[in-house]
């Protein structure tokens, strides 16, 4: 009977219901594209910053990360990874040596991180086929190498010429050698597309003077939110040997710490959006009031009781804003899918700016289910605060002052 009387009064004055459930669609709608594109920042950031170069998970040698130096390598060990690979929530390991060296073509010369990979399980990691604009993929024992596409046009070198690289080896061992460019690969970080080059983990271990031995093995799991646990799964495996198994939030510190600082501002700035909202809901919920105080007053003298008159109105405002935040959502979901699926670029000019900061120049957005349900959670409970003025004003109402012209 309560739900019948109050679904009644919310269409008594359409204008009225209408501009409150108005209010709360574009708060709801706006709440979420705001948070969407804030999420769908922070996880093309770890994107980027992990899955495409220091893996979800990594095991190398204890204090490799804080000098990483080849003399810092470890065996491969292909029997305990083969464990690893078989933890729940592991998809598969990565074995990479890495090191540097001075890349030279013709006249040009420039430092680039060498990358020695299993080019089959790295694809798994970094999904560098993806990323090939020119020539062909490395294969399992190739002598030839990638180049990012920033070295590449530093050193004016093409897919079929031969670069030449130098560096030191294993132990103070000389590393030279000449190298054929299969194919020019582009990363979306400007770090990585400046300095990269990519080698089969054959090749590298010959280049370096490091038989079977590699600097670290990144794991590609299912879940980032497991990381944890699996770390310590892997250390289990690992107990007892000089090894260091590390998360991604321990390979990447800087990059959680400025997503939590800009996590931050972003909910101050959203709480900020809630108190526009609220003020908004709230003068809706004055009009109401003001304008039904005749109809109160004439209610309760016929015999109402207060209390059933508040849970009418606490039901109408209930119903008002369920359909405002259902249309809110229905109406951002369609638009943050398409975004989801197709990021907005920067044009030339803003992306080469943005790109000097070391971030990739693009808006992302995220589908996160939290962004959804945090919103109309938000929503409810400011509704049901704001609710409290006019219930209260049921209480204090005098209906005989009410009902005066």
């Amino acid at each position: 009977m309560y739900l019948i009387l109050a679904w009644r009064n919310i269409w008594r004055n359409k204008r009225r219901s209408l501009i409150t459930i108005l209010s709360i669609t574009f708060a709801v709608l706006l709440a979420c594209v705001m948070r969407s594109m804030q999420l769908g920042s922070y996880e093309r950031m770890i994107e980027n910053a992990v899955r495409f170069y220091t893996g979800y998970i990594q095991i190398h040698k204890d204090g490799y990360w804080n000098d990483k130096v080849i003399d810092n390598s470890f065996e491969f060990d292909s029997v305990k990874l083969s464990k690893v690979n078989s933890l729940k929530g592991v998809q598969t390991y990565v074995p990479r040596i890495e090191s540097f060296a001075l890349s030279s073509y013709k006249s040009q010369t420039k430092g680039a991180l060498i990358m020695g990979v299993d080019p089959e399980r790295e694809n798994e990691l970094t999904r560098v086929k993806d990323k090939l604009l020119e020539g062909i993929y490395l294969k399992a024992k190739d002598d030839g190498v990638l180049l990012s596409q920033g070295l590449a046009n530093y050193l004016k070198a093409t897919v079929g010429d031969t670069i030449v690289l130098l560096g030191q080896g294993y132990h103070g061992a000389n590393a030279a050698g000449l190298f054929p460019v299969r194919g020019i690969v582009k990363f979306a970080m400007p770090q990585q597309n400046n300095q990269l080059i990519y080698m089969s983990l054959e090749k590298a271990q010959w280049f370096y003077a490091a038989d079977n031995l590699i600097t670290s093995a990144a794991l590609v799991i299912d879940d980032p939110d497991d990381a944890q646990k699996i770390t310590k799964e892997i250390r289990e495996i690992y107990k007892g040997d000089a090894y260091e198994i590390m998360d991604w939030k321990e390979l990447v510190p800087d990059l959680v710490q400025s997503i939590e600082l800009d996590n931050i501002s972003g909910k101050v700035m959203l709480w900020i959006l809630y108190l526009v909202i609220g003020f908004g809901m709230f003068g809706t919920y004055l009009m109401m009031t003001a304008e039904r105080q005749y109809e109160f007053g004439v209610m309760i003298a016929v015999g109402m009781k207060r209390l059933q008159l508040q849970v009418i109105v606490l039901l109408e405002i209930t119903m008002m804003t369920s359909i405002g935040v259902l249309l809110g959502i229905l109406m951002s979901l369609p638009a943050l899918t398409y975004f989801h699926i197709n990021p907005i670029y920067f044009g030339d000019e803003a992306a080469k700016a943005i790109e000097n900061f070391g971030v990739e120049a693009v808006y992302a957005f995220s589908l996160d289910p939290v962004i959804f349900t945090n919103q109309a959670y938000a929503i409810f409970i400011m509704a049901i605060v704001l609710a409290g003025y006019p219930i209260w004003s049921i209480y204090k109402m005098k209906p005989v002052e009410s009902m005066r012209p």
